[in-house]
């Protein structure tokens, strides 16, 4: 990179029109892009004492929506089952878009599908939790989730290399 961090190029001339060269994320907004609740078996359901047994899924994706622009979408899958009777289905796809600005390219994918989940986790828990309890279930509260240490893993897995030719290296 020929470009300082302190507005000037190596070479001492500023950037043209005072663009500014310093790396920034930020979360522009996030969002419920899809929810659903299903109780299949209600109301026999709830006479049944036997504590369900809870399945939870996740998935990650990210695209480009803008010049500067990415969207995050976390989605969440419950699936509680009873006595081989369905309790509930509760399905979340959380988005959140993100403003990346100045960031290396190869820094991008892992601030988007480690980063980005991890910010946007707390707000699509208490979304699952809340459909739960308002389909007349105890609420579930989702244990964290070091999505970092998950794409890390992932990435080794499948021999991803970072910049700096480390695999796994954010």
């Amino acid at each position: 990179m020929d470009e300082q961090d302190n507005g000037v190029t190596q070479d001492g001339n500023p950037f043209e029109n005072g663009a500014d060269q310093t790396p920034a994320a930020g979360l522009i907004s996030q969002y419920v892009k899809d929810l659903s609740f299903e109780n299949p078996n209600a109301p026999a359901i709830y006479q049944n004492e036997t504590p369900p047994e809870i399945n939870v899924q996740f998935d990650i994706g990210a695209n480009q929506v803008g010049e500067e622009v990415h969207e995050v979408v976390l989605k969440i899958e419950v699936k509680a089952t009873s006595n081989g009777q369905t309790a509930f289905i509760t399905e979340l796809s959380y988005a959140g878009l993100f403003g990346l600005r100045n960031i290396p390219a190869e820094h991008v994918q892992p601030f988007l599908l480690g980063e980005g989940p991890r910010l946007l986790f707390p707000f699509a828990r208490r979304v699952v939790s809340d459909a739960i309890r308002d389909g007349g279930f105890p609420p579930l509260v989702l244990e964290p989730i070091d999505f970092n240490a998950l794409f890390l893993q992932q990435a080794q897995q499948q021999g991803i290399q970072f910049g700096d030719g480390q695999v796994g290296h954010a």
